[in-house]
């Protein structure tokens, strides 16, 4: 078991790999071709400055395959949920993957998280056709609500 800055954790079974702070320990487990790289990528957004981790969630969007994949997505999510921020970098790869299948969670974290002044002009678009998406979606069920309410009313009544 190694320790970052007092942080115990273990490459082999990913234990407190969540809470590593040490960008060069990372570094030198993507030459190993470590397993728990994602969770450490996931860790090392939530512990460092979005520009000290940002190379590596970058590096791991291109490495890690399949599922762990999601990873690095997710550490970007983190970012900008903790920081209220992302890197230049960051915002082109989550543009590039597009707003379905694994950058759905963390582009919807950005726009939630990050304030609209500080997004790029897709994200604008984005946070716009979002916001306008959930207004009527809100306003649809509502509707549906009190069409429901009345038709249990006027049933109760006949009955």
């Amino acid at each position: 078991m190694s320790t970052a800055k007092g942080v115990p954790y273990s490459w082999l079974s990913g234990e407190g790999l969540s809470r590593i702070d040490d960008p060069a320990a990372v570094d030198a487990a993507f030459e190993r071709g470590e397993e728990h790289l994602g969770t450490a990528v996931i860790g090392l957004a939530a512990t460092c400055p979005p520009d000290v981790s940002s190379p590596r969630i970058l590096r791991a969007m291109r490495v890690l395959d399949g599922p762990r994949r999601e990873f690095a997505f997710t550490a970007a999510g983190t970012v900008a949920r903790l920081h209220g921020e992302l890197t230049p970098e960051l915002y082109a790869a989550l543009r590039a993957e597009g707003p379905r299948g694994v950058a759905a969670n963390a582009i919807r974290d950005t726009l939630t998280f990050v304030p609209i002044r500080k997004l790029p002009p897709w994200f604008k678009w984005r946070w716009l056709r979002a916001t306008v998406r959930d207004t009527l979606e809100g306003w649809w069920l509502r509707a549906e609500d009190v069409a429901g309410d009345a038709w249990r009313g006027v049933r109760g009544r006949r009955s």
